[in-house]
């Protein structure tokens, strides 16, 4: 490893920290700003002021801000977040444990569609510059960026699930399997393979399509866009000039040649938009019924419960900043430049 490099990653990780540390420390305060009682939420409206006071002073939650906001920076340093509120003597962590694969399982293909339709929905259109298909795609990005994460749900569930019953209506299994099949990893998917329940594994792919292509194509106008026009710069240059006076074709001059020169900016928006993915997520998860973190985070952020919602904005904070670091390290491995 090059000092450069070397010098980059420590500054990029020393960056991280705070950028993470301010996140966290919004939640936190935010939180407590919000109107609302989470102990007369678990407990119910007619609870006692002496058991209220009792169930404070055990979760803490009587002592000075200042030591709750320093217990929970060394709670999120030794990933030790406690219990949840309103969710019993379950360590919360082991809630996450089972709910970020079916967010990460969600979020991949998701991921996978929003690249392949924008990159190359934009290459196409910028190869086919001011003709009608490029308008068109153009006019399409536009819309599929515009239209809500959740309406664009609704609309696929009422297309494709209640009038044409082709994919399911929402979850990640059909609940008859649910009761036979056996999740070990999480990732329903990777546990139908292991098992070879081929059945399980048709049922994991058809409860996927809706909402993946759904948060897949709410952030596919982004790529679209930023693909033609890094492709129309590139197919005016000076090697693609040569390239066409030499008689390649125009075909590989743009697919092969050109295509492969935008990438760098498009990696570098692709791990950013992950953290987006991660926030429609939320909406999506609830649109489908789908038991990943973001459903989660909504649940608990309704019952006011303090810690579940802090622990899980720590857990997603960390998450994708260490998802922005590996792509910043991945960017300065393809272009040297950016180092320095």
């Amino acid at each position: 490893m090059s000092a450069s490099l070397r010098r980059f990653i420590i500054t990029r990780v020393l960056l991280t920290i705070p950028m993470v540390l301010i996140l966290v420390t919004m939640i936190f305060f935010i939180m407590r700003i919000l109107p609302g009682d989470p102990i007369r939420s678990q407990l119910g409206p007619r609870v006692s002021e002496e058991q209220a006071n009792a169930l404070r002073e055990r979760l803490g939650l009587n002592r000075p801000l200042y030591v709750q906001y320093f217990d929970f920076l060394w709670d999120m340093v030794t990933l030790d977040f406690g219990t949840a509120l309103t969710q019993g003597e379950r360590p919360i962590l082991d809630e996450l444990g089972e709910r970020m694969p079916a967010t990460i399982e969600l979020t991949i293909p998701a991921i996978a569609i929003t690249a392949v339709i924008g990159i190359f929905s934009g290459a196409y259109a910028a190869k086919n510059r001011k003709k009608p298909v490029d308008y068109v795609i153009r006019l399409m990005s536009i819309v599929a960026y515009s239209i809500p994460v959740f309406f664009m749900g609704l609309i696929f569930q009422i297309l494709f699930s209640v009038r044409l019953p082709v994919f399911p209506l929402a979850g990640r299994m059909d609940t008859l399997m649910m009761t036979t099949f056996e999740s070990r990893t999480h990732f329903y998917v990777i546990d139908a393979i292991l098992a070879q329940n081929w059945k399980a594994l048709g049922s994991v792919l058809m409860h996927l399509v809706l909402p993946s292509v759904t948060l897949g194509l709410a952030l596919s106008g982004v790529f679209v866009r930023l693909t033609r026009v890094n492709m129309i710069e590139m197919l005016q240059s000076d090697f693609i000039t040569a390239g066409r006076a030499r008689g390649l074709p125009e075909r590989r001059l743009a697919y092969r040649h050109s295509l492969r020169n935008t990438f760098i900016p498009i990696l570098t928006l692709l791990g950013l938009q992950f953290a987006i993915l991660l926030a429609g997520a939320v909406l999506t998860e609830t649109t489908f019924s789908w038991p990943g973190v973001g459903r989660y985070l909504v649940e608990r952020i309704q019952l006011r419960d303090y810690t579940a919602v802090q622990a899980t904005i720590a857990v997603f904070a960390l998450f994708v900043a260490a998802v922005s670091l590996l792509m910043d390290i991945l960017y300065a491995f393809i272009d040297p430049r950016i180092r320095y």
